[in-house]
């Protein structure tokens, strides 16, 4: 896991490993993700999404609830799969709930049963935040039903 809290504290992490990959899946969970910003790059074969995260690093600090927007990249994937997800609707929105890999497949989980499942040859993954965060006042909640 390499990360770098540079100006601003943005948050800059590569993945190599399952255990690097649950610290990003901390980080972009509950991230909202339109799905006209997914893109499979095949000639260079990665995999893209901007992505509006929730900020879980500052939640402790109730002065410091904020929202960015952030880049989520795999590489090495040689396909991508949908379930549950019309991509023809480019217009619509995701929430993230997880990130998972196991066997060369790494996953993304979506609120109401939707996921991406990439092959990859090895996990390569890397999260980048974009600009400045902005102030938000909701804060994600989950039930535990």
């Amino acid at each position: 896991m390499k990360a770098d809290d540079g100006i601003g504290n943005a948050v800059r992490l590569r993945a190599g490993s399952v255990e690097d990959l649950s610290v990003i899946a901390s980080l972009v969970q509950d991230a909202i993700v339109p799905l006209g910003d997914i893109a499979f790059i095949k000639e260079d074969h990665s995999f893209v999404l901007v992505l509006n995260r929730f900020r879980w690093e500052d939640e402790g600090e109730a002065d410091r609830r904020e929202r960015v927007h952030a880049g989520l990249r795999f590489d090495t994937v040689r396909r991508v799969r949908y379930r549950n997800i019309d991509t023809r609707d480019r217009g619509q929105f995701l929430s993230l709930l997880t990130l998972a890999y196991d066997d060369g497949v790494a996953s993304l989980h979506f609120a109401g049963g939707g996921a991406i499942r990439l092959d990859v040859d090895k996990l390569a993954c890397a999260l980048e935040d974009l600009g400045e965060p902005w102030p938000t006042t909701h804060v994600p909640r989950h039930d535990p039903d």
